[in-house]
């Protein structure tokens, strides 16, 4: 199938060559042009000059960028892909980025004969790597069936949640759920740590109970050894709770858990840890340890 791929940064500069080997004739847009010039020169495929271009014969356009207002400069913007996809072209939005905006671009897209589904991923830069992403998807049902075939060539699992904006409000779900077990998991090493415990053996122990998870499974044990350079950085995380916190301003709901740990990455930002991984929440417990 001829697919479009716009967004070349640590997600999608793998998630673009996954189909690139799955067989499809793969064009590629980034902003940063060399970029997409690596990426032609280790998976094949062509780059393109602008959004527009990259879009001009495809079937399936794939996009994974910073933010909303990046995801409207690519698609709606100045030689944006809105502009120059042929009709009935189904675009794919992979972008961690408001509900809104999701529905803001299918109606877009609905005025312009194409089809839009929000598909926001998880699984940070190893699940990409490895094509063993989890999708959450938003949209037409039928645009979603045709469309799933392509982009499961970097997933493990991609569901259609319900309608437009459906995929990222269940990627908010995803966060706010990460977002106090990471503290969780943080308090109880610093906790252990201070009690004189053996980590490596406690967590090893609990693992195998109720208090196992993905995080203490992938991040217990670098988390022991004050290592933080791995998965998915703290700015980014921000951003992510900032859309939580947002939605749940307007729809009522409550996330007490949630506004507390995204200040405590605030923290982390000021001091200096903001391309840290999320993990580094117990760098801030053992920095007020140590001044206590």
């Amino acid at each position: 199938m001829r697919v479009a791929f716009l967004g070349l940064g640590v997600m999608g500069f793998h998630m673009a060559g996954h189909l690139a080997a799955k067989g499809h004739e793969v064009t590629v847009y980034n902003r940063t042009a060399a970029r997409a010039q690596a990426w032609v020169e280790r998976f094949g495929g062509k780059a393109a000059a602008t959004p527009a271009q990259a879009v001009r014969d495809a079937q399936v356009v794939c996009s994974c960028v910073g933010n909303d207002d990046d995801l409207r400069a690519v698609l709606t913007g100045r030689d944006g892909a809105f502009f120059g996809a042929p009709s009935g072209c189904i675009f794919v939005d992979h972008t961690t980025a408001s509900a809104n905006v999701a529905r803001e671009l299918y109606a877009a897209a609905g005025e312009r004969g194409l089809h839009f589904v929000d598909g926001p991923v998880s699984g940070g830069e190893v699940g990409a790597e490895k094509g063993i992403l989890t999708i959450m998807c938003g949209g037409d049902a039928d645009a979603f069936a045709r469309a799933e075939p392509v982009i499961a060539a970097y997933a493990r699992a991609v569901t259609r949640i319900g309608e437009s904006g459906a995929g990222q409000l269940a990627k908010m779900v995803n966060q706010i759920s990460i977002a106090g077990l990471i503290q969780g998991l943080s308090e109880a090493i610093a906790f252990g740590e201070r009690a004189g415990l053996d980590m490596r053996l406690v967590l090893d122990v609990i693992s195998k109970g109720a208090a196992g998870s993905w995080q203490l499974e992938n991040r217990g044990a670098t988390m022991i050894d004050n290592r933080f350079d791995f998965g998915f950085a703290v700015d980014w995380m921000r951003k992510d709770l900032g859309l939580c916190l947002d939605e749940a301003r307007r729809n009522g709901a409550g996330l007490p858990v949630t506004a507390l740990v995204d200040q405590f990455y605030a923290d982390l930002q000021q001091m200096g840890c903001g391309r840290a991984d999320t993990s580094s929440l117990i760098k801030r417990l053992r920095q007020h340890s140590a001044q206590g």
